[in-house]
């Protein structure tokens, strides 16, 4: 659903006059709407370890160094070299100093930090990127900006978080008349996105009911 569509179901919640172009988004709670549903878009994506956040890249590491520039854009989840799986360590001394341990890996500023090999060694990345909104062209991106602009967030349940999510933070108040449906419908959506998203079946949370 496109970033315009979004603002005007807002809008709509909120009983306010709907726009016909994105230019008119000029008053103050236009400006609000905008502001907090990017926040929210953000606040989601970063949240959990969404599988349509997932990406892959790969990167080449020079016989004889141990470092290269960390190009990936978001979380690292499983890096791999050789088939094999490398862990995460915060111990960049180990590396420095020349004796880390075999099948882990390191970060200081914006590299990777490796043991050192005798032999170019390609590797395997899968992380969740930071970019949650895709613009008319494909290119992803952190914010929505443009008219056409989409979260990166599935249907159907983009519209009933973003939608209800940018009502409840710009009310911000439990007495408002709509305020109690906002948040069900939000919690609601939110709880089908973690339950219906998983690749798979097996993977999908549950809840187990036990008896004393």
């Amino acid at each position: 659903m496109k970033f315009l569509e979004l603002i005007n179901k807002c809008l709509l919640e909120l009983n306010y006059r709907q726009v016909n172009a994105f230019s008119e988004l000029i008053k103050n709670d236009h400006k609000r709407i905008k502001t907090i549903m990017n926040l929210i878009n953000k606040e989601i994506c970063a949240v959990e370890g969404w599988n349509f956040l997932l990406k892959r890249e790969s990167l080449t590491l020079k016989a004889g160094e141990t470092e290269v520039d960390n190009t990936v854009n978001g979380r690292i989840l499983y890096l791999f070299i050789d088939g094999n799986k490398y862990n995460f360590v915060d111990n960049v001394e180990s590396f420095m100093a020349g004796n880390a341990k075999t099948g882990t890996y390191s970060s200081f500023s914006d590299k990777l930090i490796f043991p050192k090999f005798d032999k170019d060694k390609k590797i395997d990345i899968i992380y969740y990127t930071k970019n949650c909104v895709i613009d008319s062209t494909g290119k992803e991106k952190v914010d929505l900006e443009n008219e056409n602009d989409k979260s990166l967030i599935p249907l159907p349940f983009v519209e009933q978080l973003l939608v209800y999510g940018t009502c409840l933070r710009l009310k911000a108040n439990p007495q408002y008349y709509k305020f109690s449906y906002w948040m069900s419908m939000y919690k609601e959506a939110l709880a089908n996105l973690k339950s219906k998203t998983s690749a798979s079946y097996l993977n999908a949370p549950v809840v187990k009911l036990f008896r004393n």
